[in-house]
């Protein structure tokens, strides 16, 4: 008998959106260390825009809103997700009065070799999205007639009034009817533990596929005490058995939830990783095969592993295929320059998935 997801409406077409921040990204060429760099790449790049291009590459009818500066940075970061088959209608372009600084977020990214890792520097306070009123959006006319929205914990890190809308985004989703994913994001330079915690918690009872569950795997209880097996304040790699535990104490304390899956890296240098996922769904745990390969580019990893899961719950895979299709989306993504994932055939995916590799952690 044919699977189909029950999560999502018996109907063809999977309209999904998502909202976050684009910004410019440079990158100095060839490994270069920032310090020393006298020509830098130019691309765009950001979660949530990651994950809109990767879900519109493979065929699904995907929608990105943001605040970008209308200028030419602003315009060329929305023509280049323009050109990857994303709808930006409801992208907002500010003027000075809108937004006074009325810039681009921009992060530099000195990609790491070997046993060097890479290293990110923010350029983003006060970037146009973090300066937008969102009082004056219409949620029913941004969120009508989608089917999924898809909302990330690096985006309510930006503002107070982004961290507001994203809590209106999610309440006015589920009073919509849509399929919500969250991703947790921890981004240590936006703002500290607690606070990605606090604010993700919050979000938890209008989630139905949560992603990332870093920020909020070790959370306080009643009596203050902490749950997870933390060092330096950043949870181990579990086991199977470790990760079966956190997923059915979640579940447990918020039964909206319907998927839990988080990716797991290993990191044997620079430009050597290995990455297995665990999945949670319809009560069972699973784990996925374990893939070790070269990095190319590994930014943007974790939005093509959701990507994958959403577009393999999508398109009705059984849970195992759920799962090895997310992971093998984001082995791919690892070899393309660039935050996003570009493969435009999923059979590509699935011939990696199907793949045998040797076992290496």
């Amino acid at each position: 008998m044919e699977h189909r997801n029950p999560l999502l409406p018996e109907k063809p077409g999977q309209k999904f959106i998502t909202f976050g921040e684009i910004m410019l990204r440079l990158t100095p060429p060839n490994y270069e260390k920032i310090r020393v760099a006298t020509n830098f790449e130019a691309s765009y790049g950001g979660s949530e825009a990651n994950i809109a291009l990767a879900l519109a590459n493979l065929g699904v009818d995907s929608t990105f809103f943001s605040v970008v500066p209308n200028n030419s940075l602003g315009k060329s970061a929305v023509r280049m997700l323009r050109s990857n088959d994303v709808h930006c209608t409801p992208v907002i372009l500010t003027t000075p009065e809108e937004t006074p600084t009325h810039r681009l977020g921009t992060y530099y990214l000195e990609a790491g070799y070997g046993i060097r890792a890479s290293k990110v520097i923010y350029d983003r306070k006060h970037s146009a999205i973090t300066e937008y009123d969102f009082s004056k959006v219409d949620l029913d006319a941004l969120l009508g007639g989608f089917d999924w929205l898809h909302l990330s914990g690096i985006t309510p890190a930006l503002s107070p009034s982004c961290a507001d809308f994203i809590l209106a985004c999610l309440r006015k989703a589920k009073e919509l009817g849509l399929t919500v994913s969250f991703d947790g994001n921890f981004r240590s330079k936006l703002w500290t533990w607690d606070e990605a915690r606090d604010f993700c918690t919050l979000c938890l009872p209008y989630v139905d596929v949560l992603f990332g569950i870093e920020p909020y795997h070790v959370w306080r209880d009643e009596d203050d005490h902490t749950k997870g097996d933390v060092k330096d304040g950043v949870p181990l790699q579990p086991s199977y058995e470790q990760q079966d535990e956190i997923f059915h104490a979640f579940v447990d304390r918020w039964p909206n939830l319907r998927c839990i899956a988080r990716h797991v890296r290993y990191a044997h240098s620079g430009s050597e990783n290995s990455l297995m996922a665990y999945m949670w769904y319809q009560g069972h745990t699973f784990e996925s095969k374990l893939f070790t390969f070269n990095i190319l580019d590994r930014v943007g990893g974790g939005d093509a592993f959701a990507s994958g899961l959403i577009y393999a719950m999508m398109n009705g895979y059984k849970p195992m295929e759920m799962i090895n299709f997310a992971v093998a989306s984001s082995v791919l993504k690892h070899t393309i320059h660039g935050d996003a994932n570009i493969i435009d055939d999923a059979k590509s995916i699935r011939a990696l998935m199907n793949m045998d590799y040797d076992i290496k952690r």
